[in-house]
């Protein structure tokens, strides 16, 4: 019986990737594959392979450690709106809205123009150990980011929080409970499982800004592309590889997420 269900459902996933409207869509993606192969210049990759490899990892660990640092501080924001008092809400609330309501480019140009032109002022600064780090472009794109992070994913989980009935809060109290093992064990992981199909398109989203610290100097894979294109004046394939690789990540993430709501009870609550 095991054995006839797979077939059977093997079965209905090849007759879904049969369908003609796939048939026709995989021809021409077969055919754009095709025509840039034997249509567009290639003779450059060699040369920038390293640089590019280089370029994607620091994309990808900017994306990874931006995000982790975003979320973990998205929940204390989330959670001093969604029940915090005046004073913890209202800065939080404040904070929020002036990442949403503002340009990523203009916090990333404020805080890498503005306060980064600040520290080469203090001689105890540039005598630190931080100055190393402080006088790089990274650590400003970093906090740019994480803080742009924060503050959308901040007011997803602000709704997440404010989602979760309050009885099975009262119910875990009521079990003796205390307010930190309530929070850790079941309202954080609820809200966390309302705010994931959220928080996939806004990693997705966050992927798209990380090119924006190319505008800073920081060598990222949008910042290879670009100087592909200075260098060799080619304009199409540089930029259809990087979208290429930009959709490659955002499918990778995509499945990574999916995979993870899969594993997530349906009914929540």
């Amino acid at each position: 019986m095991a054995g006839e269900a797979a077939m059977i459902n093997v079965a209905a996933r090849t007759s879904l990737w049969l369908q003609p409207h796939r048939i026709v869509l995989i021809l021409i993606a077969l055919g754009l594959v095709l025509a840039a192969a034997f249509f567009m210049r290639w003779d450059w990759l060699p040369q920038y392979y390293e640089a590019g490899l280089l370029g994607i990892w620091r994309s990808l660990w900017i994306l990874a450690v931006t995000c982790v640092l975003g979320f973990l501080l998205a929940v204390p924001l989330g959670l001093a709106q969604a029940a915090g008092s005046f004073w913890f809400a209202a800065p939080a609330k404040v904070f929020c809205t002036i990442i949403r309501g503002t340009p990523l480019l203009l916090q990333l140009w404020l805080l890498y123009y503005g306060l980064g032109s600040l520290f080469p002022q203090y001689p105890w600064i540039r005598e630190s150990w931080m100055w190393p780090y402080l006088r790089q472009a990274w650590p400003y794109g970093v906090l740019a980011l994480t803080l742009s992070f924060a503050g959308y994913e901040g007011e997803v989980m602000r709704g997440a929080f404010a989602g979760v009935p309050k009885g099975q809060i009262e119910a875990a109290r009521a079990f003796g409970m205390s307010r930190w093992k309530a929070f850790r064990r079941i309202w954080l992981p609820q809200a966390f499982y309302r705010a994931l199909p959220t928080l996939t398109g806004e990693t997705v989203l966050q992927l798209k800004s990380t090119p924006l610290v190319a505008t800073i100097s920081v060598i990222d894979i949008f910042a290879v592309s670009s100087k592909v294109r200075q260098d060799t004046y080619l304009t199409y394939e540089p930029l259809l590889l990087l979208a290429l690789i930009y959709m490659a990540i955002t499918g990778i993430l995509v499945f990574a997420f999916g995979r993870i709501e899969a594993r997530i009870p349906n009914k929540i609550g």
